[in-house]
């Protein structure tokens, strides 16, 4: 019961679920996404702990930076499956359409300039 509990809170937020969405591409490090979603670095940091402890989002530092990705075939059927269908209920989402695009362009910024100007580095 925890389980589902802990992935129905994690997908009853906006931002969480523009979160999920914006990883569909692969790997994306936490500067990135708080430069897509334009919230500070502690509130999109606050979602992303919300979404790995429902097991919806995969995380790994490297050095000092934290880089998250969806799940994998290993993560919990109820996760894959929770994702999947955000996937599919989004995908036409005319928000979500422009989260990505912005995502591009974030993308293509130097990623280590990007996470020294959000950590004030």
């Amino acid at each position: 019961m925890k389980d589902f509990l802990n992935i129905t809170k994690a997908l009853a937020d906006e931002n969480r679920l523009r979160i999920l969405m914006a990883l569909q591409g692969g790997e994306v490090c936490v500067c990135q996404l708080t430069e897509l979603m334009g919230l500070a670095m502690s509130t999109v940091s606050k979602h992303l702990s919300v979404l790995y402890q429902a097991g919806l989002v995969n995380a790994r530092k490297e050095g000092r930076w934290m880089y998250y990705s969806l799940p994998g075939k290993g993560a919990p059927m109820a996760a894959r499956e929770a994702v999947a269908w955000v996937r599919r209920s989004l995908a036409g989402n005319g928000r979500v359409a422009a989260d990505a695009r912005r995502l591009k362009q974030v993308l293509a910024m130097d990623v280590s300039v990007l996470c020294r100007r959000m950590c004030g580095n």
